[in-house]
């Protein structure tokens, strides 16, 4: 029970807490004499993963036969009866739009917790 209370005397002296303590600015001046971390160039970084990206697909597309499970599958969906093409894509669009329903309330509580 005692730990009880100590948990709560914690938890309400560090929610009543002062953010920030005067420090005379010690904080700002030992921060401005600490080294600047070199960062490299941000498109360098861009023109990395990019490069990654389109060597790691043109070798995915030669090693997949040319994409023929691709032209394969869109002839497969092709073939359908039109009445199962509607379902699914009514079927996507209910999904997505729900989907996209949760992540705007997520957003609007996130927004109203602060």
């Amino acid at each position: 029970m005692d730990e009880i209370v100590q948990e709560d005397w914690l938890d309400r002296q560090l929610r009543e807490a002062n953010p920030y303590i005067d420090d005379a600015g010690f904080t700002t001046r030992v921060m401005g004499r600490l080294p600047r971390r070199r960062r490299p160039p941000q498109f360098l970084r861009a023109t990395i993963l990019l490069t990654l990206t389109i060597l790691g697909s043109a070798l995915s597309f030669i090693l997949s036969g040319n994409a023929r499970f691709v032209t394969s599958g869109i002839e497969r969906v092709a073939m359908l009866p039109l009445q199962w093409v509607f379902v699914i894509a009514g079927s996507c669009g209910i999904l997505i739009t729900s989907l996209g329903l949760i992540a705007a309330i997520s957003k609007v509580r996130d927004l109203q917790s602060y």
